[in-house]
């Protein structure tokens, strides 16, 4: 049976570049006002809150995770109340192996590893729109154990520490949208792939997304009346069962056109379209462009890799 949620994170191919310690003291705030990237934050020492727009603040504590698929407006702040030191919060300071926000000088009261995962799919946004607006993970024991490698990784200056900390921190990526599977998850597919009725249709669509499936179909695999699931579908998905597999269809057609070794009329037939022309007009309709002015841009914007 499929993994829709390994394929789709195969298919935003994740990576953790950027990360760095920072350290708060004092009364500190950070604030940020980022273009989409996908923020995540580990708590190391102490504590620390969260405001991230559209959501509640969070209360950070030692071991929490936190990722933001797309961050947009947040704001990071220490616990304590400004203080009569007349040192502004927003203060920053550069020192040997952190930045430091608030007082340079003083006690820290929290310390983190934050950075950016890098999505190098050119179909991130779609894909990043199937998953929960905040993901915040607290009390998760494997979670726990990547986090403390992580930390003991961060604090240390061994050889390789950077490629040792974007492969935990992936890791830590996966564990993170594992352990939301459920329920209680926001809306998307992180939400269906916890929803009892909805999970079996869901890997059907990734096993055999050539197939041309109906809603009838769809809604036998799940055990429920047409109705029921067509509603159910789109309530926890927040898209109708034909659209998320046209999405799913796009995002993988997507990925064949930039790999430029398959005709158009294989990859037609690979996405569930019985010709090129039929495809063309599909995703032409979808993307705003035919596959083949897609694929040159593609083409064009991939870097060459240099020559020895």
């Amino acid at each position: 049976m499929s993994d829709p949620l390994a394929e789709i994170v195969a298919l935003l191919q994740p990576g953790a570049p950027y990360s760095k310690v920072v350290s708060g003291a004092g009364a500190w705030r950070v604030e940020r006002a980022e273009t989409g990237q996908p923020f995540y934050c580990v708590i190391l020492e102490g504590a620390s809150r969260l405001a991230v727009s559209g959501n509640e603040a969070l209360l950070l504590q030692r071991g929490d995770f936190v990722l933001i698929p797309a961050a947009y407006s947040f704001s990071m702040s220490g616990l304590e109340k400004e203080s009569e030191t007349g040192i502004d919060p927003l203060t920053v300071t550069m020192l040997p192996a952190e930045t430091r926000h608030g007082n340079p000088g003083g006690p820290v009261n929290a310390r983190l590893l934050v950075g950016h995962f890098t999505f190098g799919s050119p179909d991130a946004t779609l894909l990043v729109s199937l998953m929960p607006q905040l993901v915040h993970i607290r009390g998760d024991q494997r979670l726990s154990s990547i986090v403390q490698l992580l930390t003991d990784e961060a604090r240390a200056e061994r050889p390789a520490r950077e490629m040792i900390l974007a492969r935990l921190l992936e890791v830590l990526l996966l564990e993170a949208l594992r352990s939301t599977v459920g329920e209680t998850a926001p809306r998307g597919i992180l939400r269906g792939l916890g929803d009892r009725r909805l999970v079996t249709a869901i890997r059907l669509l990734h096993e055999d997304p050539g197939k041309e499936w109906t809603v009838e179909q769809l809604a036998r695999e799940a055990a429920l009346s047409r109705s029921a699931f067509f509603h159910r579908f789109r309530r926890v998905m927040g898209l109708t069962p034909i659209e998320y597999l046209t999405s799913w269809r796009m995002a993988l057609a997507k990925n064949l056109l930039g790999r430029g070794n398959a005709g158009m009329h294989e990859i037609a037939e690979q996405v569930g379209y019985g010709s090129a022309s039929a495809f063309s007009t599909a995703f032409t309709r979808f993307v705003g462009l035919p596959p083949s002015k897609y694929a040159e841009q593609r083409i064009a914007d991939t870097p060459r890799q240099p020559t020895f």
